[in-house]
């Protein structure tokens, strides 16, 4: 791969422009879980969470980047160095409200100089990092060219020579008899200009600032100052001007990608840590050929987000696919927490296959090419097609040849049919899948689909000994719990409590 394809999130460096039509984000509630984690990192770094590596080798590309970020000194350092960036962002913004060229120039040359100073802070703390992952390491590697670059180096000396004699500009402003007169001066004075001017005319609550701080709008005075400066030192303006058109286009085509990439990372990283600190567990997916696809205290990520302000407890289940077992087929009293397992299931194998940690205790995930979800809907107003007949326009191309080996979530089909034709199609459509080699799990209240079918295994969501539901799913004999019980007594609908109402 050339330097100037270079992507810390794939090994190949090809752009990718995802369309926001996968049904599986919106199914598993991931559209929520984006949201919180690109908060505060801007709307561009979204599109990167729904741009999925395409092998297992590009999965293990940036899950070793991730596992590199994780270590506090190379997180640290990618953090202080999204700060500095922001700081050359600020630059650049203020840049634009700049109104005579000389400004331009100024502030162009700072923005130059504090964009050296954060890529040079970057190497130095990447130095000491420690890292071990190909991407970073590669990384490492481009940026230290660079900055040895003859190009660079005579940017950053012009830069740093300018703005050290622009910080050694000293004026003599001499007001007498309502006359005032400035001249350039070489003595610094006896004290800095704040000092000065709080000692003459400072007081208790009175703290005077200087006039000539950097900022994008000038007072009369300070123009006169500009007036003085471009009068006594003409070379200096012509060599101002100069460095700043030699320096306007100093970025990096391979930089600016990795800035713009590198928050995809951190972003999660951050809120992992938030997370953790509130007591949710994440973990590092065991991946490979061979291995049987399991998880201890799985949970579901957009759930426990939101419990934080509603209160909710999240219950964490375990689960393991044995030899052979490719499909669970999950039944249950009504909300006893089978879509939100299904849920999480989805989001084990998306974060997996995003090369991040998953919210779970220990997990092992094989590779999947992609995520399948259809979850039951609604009639079409705009088609006037019946809920069935939407339900299998969404389910047709799913079941096209090409789509094999994926992970597929399906959560109450074919729920306005007949109890016989329903089944009948259920298992129709799970033998499909289990022949194109998908692995995944079917919601239903239909037990009878829990039953007899090669590579099924029957999980049930469970009650306690007093009936009411405890979220918690394992596996076992479909039961026929509809829990319709406890549904009448939470809504107070039981024939006495409709009484004592009406």
């Amino acid at each position: 791969m050339k330097t100037e394809d270079f992507s810390i999130l794939d090994a190949d460096g090809k752009e990718r422009n995802p369309e926001e039509t996968d049904a599986f984000f919106l199914d598993l509630n991931l559209l929520q879980v984006i949201d919180k984690l690109t908060a505060g990192w801007g709307r561009d770094v979204r599109k990167y969470y729904r741009y999925m590596p395409e092998t297992p080798e590009a999965e293990a590309y940036r899950r070793a980047v991730y596992e590199d970020i994780k270590k506090g000194a190379a997180y640290r350092a990618l953090m202080a160095f999204t700060e500095r960036m922001a700081g050359v962002a600020e630059l650049r913004r203020e840049k634009e409200k700049v109104n005579t060229p000389i400004q331009k120039a100024v502030w162009m040359i700072r923005e130059a100089g504090a964009y050296g100073d954060a890529y040079e802070a970057l190497e130095k703390d990447l130095s000491e990092a420690e890292i071990t992952s190909e991407g970073l390491c590669r990384f490492l590697g481009i940026l230290r060219e660079i900055l040895a670059s003859e190009a660079y180096r005579s940017m950053k000396e012009h830069t740093d020579r300018v703005l050290g004699e622009i910080r050694g500009i000293r004026f003599l402003i001499t007001y007498e008899k309502d006359r005032m007169s400035i001249t350039l001066t070489d003595d610094p004075g006896p004290a800095a200009y704040e000092e000065w001017m709080n000692k003459v005319g400072g007081g208790e609550n009175v703290q005077l600032q200087n006039p000539f701080k950097a900022d994008t709008s000038l007072t009369e005075l300070e123009y006169a100052c500009i007036d003085v400066l471009e009068k006594k030192k003409p070379k200096f303006f012509k060599e101002l001007e100069e460095t700043a058109g030699r320096d306007s286009e100093f970025s990096s085509p391979v930089l600016l990608r990795f800035e713009r990439e590198l928050p995809f990372y951190l972003s999660f990283r951050s809120l992992q840590l938030e997370m953790e600190k509130k007591g949710f567990a994440f973990a590092t997916p065991e991946t490979g050929e061979g291995k049987p696809m399991e998880a201890k205290g799985l949970y579901d990520l957009a759930l426990a987000l939101t419990s934080f302000a509603s209160g909710r407890k999240v219950v964490a289940n375990d689960f393991h696919y044995g030899e052979g077992e490719r499909f669970f087929v999950l039944t249950g009293p009504n909300q006893g927490g089978k879509t939100t397992f299904a849920r999480s299931l989805g989001q084990l194998v998306y974060f997996t296959k995003m090369g991040l940690d998953v919210p779970a205790q220990s997990a092992c995930v094989p590779f999947f090419p992609n995520i399948q979800t259809h979850f039951s809907v609604e009639e079409s107003v705009e088609t006037g097609r019946g809920k069935l007949m939407e339900e299998l326009v969404r389910l047709a191309p799913m079941m096209e040849s090409y789509r094999r080996d994926t992970f597929v979530i399906i959560n109450e089909l074919f729920t306005t049919a007949a109890n016989y034709d329903a089944q009948i199609m259920g298992r129709r459509v799970l033998k499909h899948f289990i022949g194109l080699g998908c692995m995944g799990i079917y919601v239903t209240h239909l037990t009878e689909l829990a039953e007899g079918s090669e590579g099924v295994v029957s999980l049930r969501a469970m009650l306690d000994e007093n009936g009411v539901q405890t979220f918690e799913i394992r596996r076992g004999a479909a039961e026929d719990t509809a829990c319709a019980a406890n549904q009448v007594n939470k809504y107070r609908l039981t024939y006495e409590q409709l009484k004592e109402r009406l």
